[in-house]
């Protein structure tokens, strides 16, 4: 039984240790630990499966599915896969221009939409125009891979009247940023 003391083998063991490092020697140890932590998450990645997104029919949302390219005052117009609110198209605007009256907010929320003749995403920037009433013709609330609010620029159900002369909201717009 003498043979087998834990309190011996613990004794043992940290004396070999102590006798074999020293503070400064695992201090540089633990600093270097601390330093090379934060780039391990930029080390390459495999990222062949994100490199080719899947635009299968089946794996198309909804939206994605129904969506034209004819007619912009439609809420399934292509450009309009996260859009919610008034069309200016309907309103005396553009799909990228606002009313004559109405002012663009400076700020804005964007979607991810895919174009169904060519079948690439562009990323879209909706721009709410503020300063006129209401408009109420070709209400549209699209939430296509729309986000949760914690995400604000990726959610529609904020108005975006922000650093305008007035909070009031007219219609949105939809401007194509470029490819996604």
């Amino acid at each position: 039984m003498k043979r087998f003391n834990p309190d011996a083998m613990g004794e043992k063991l940290l004396r070999r240790l102590a006798g074999g490092t020293s503070r400064r020697g695992i201090l540089s140890r633990l600093g270097l630990a601390l330093v090379a932590a934060p780039v391990f998450p930029l080390l390459p990645v495999s990222r062949a499966e994100a490199a080719k997104p899947d635009r299968s029919p089946e794996a198309k949302t909804m939206f994605a599915r129904t969506a034209q390219t004819k007619d912009d005052t439609k809420c399934n117009y292509w450009r309009y896969c996260a859009i919610d609110g008034a069309l200016c198209t309907c309103c005396g605007g553009g799909i990228h221009t606002c009313p004559a009256g109405a002012e663009p907010s400076p700020v804005s929320w964007v979607g991810s939409c895919i174009n169904p003749d060519d079948g690439k995403a562009y990323m879209i920037a909706y721009r709410d125009c503020c300063g006129k009433p209401a408009c109420g013709q070709c209400g549209c609330d699209n939430t296509d891979r729309e986000t949760q609010l914690y995400l604000p620029q990726l959610n529609n159900n904020v108005i975006w009247c922000f650093g305008t002369s007035s909070m009031e909201y007219h219609c949105s717009t939809a401007m194509m940023i470029g490819a996604a």
